[in-house]
C-alpha cells in the first residue's frame, strides 16, 4: 500500500528536523566524550612511566587508534535512542535525559578505556 506523498513528505521533514537536533546536541560532546577517554589513557601512560614506555610500540598505537575509532563508532549509538525519543514526543524531557545519558555514556567508556589500558599499558 502506497503512502500519500504528504505523509512521507511529513516523516522525512520531522525526521530532517530530529536529526538536526540530535546532532547540534551530540557532536560538540563528542569532543568531551573523546576528551575523557584520551585522558584515561593518558593517566595510565603517565602513571605507570618508565614502564609503559617499554610498552609502547606502532602495534600497541594502532591497536588504540583502531579502539579510538570503535569507541566513537559507539558512541553514534546514541542517536537511535535520540530519535527515538524525539519521535516519541518527548522532546522536553529529552532535553534533561540527554546529559543523564552522556554522563552515564561517558562514564561506562571510561571505565571500559581503563580496563583496556591498564591490561596494554
Amino acid at each position: 500500500m502506497d503512502e500519500p506523498a504528504g505523509l512521507r513528505g511529513g516523516f522525512i521533514a520531522r525526521l530532517s528536523t530530529y536529526a538536526a537536533n540530535a546532532l547540534r546536541y551530540w557532536e560538540p560532546r563528542r569532543l568531551v566524550y573523546n576528551a575523557v577517554l584520551a585522558s584515561v589513557v593518558a593517566a595510565h601512560i603517565v602513571l605507570g612511566w618508565p614502564g609503559s614506555r617499554e610498552k609502547l610500540s606502532v602495534d600497541v598505537l594502532l591497536g588504540m587508534f583502531l579502539l579510538a575509532v570503535l569507541a566513537n563508532v559507539a558512541y553514534c549509538a546514541v542517536y537511535a535512542a535520540d530519535l527515538f525519543v524525539q519521535f516519541a514526543g518527548l522532546d522536553a524531557a529529552w532535553r534533561r535525559g540527554r546529559v543523564l545519558l552522556l554522563i552515564i555514556g561517558t562514564a561506562f567508556a571510561a571505565t571500559i578505556t581503563h580496563f583496556i589500558a591498564q591490561g596494554t599499558l
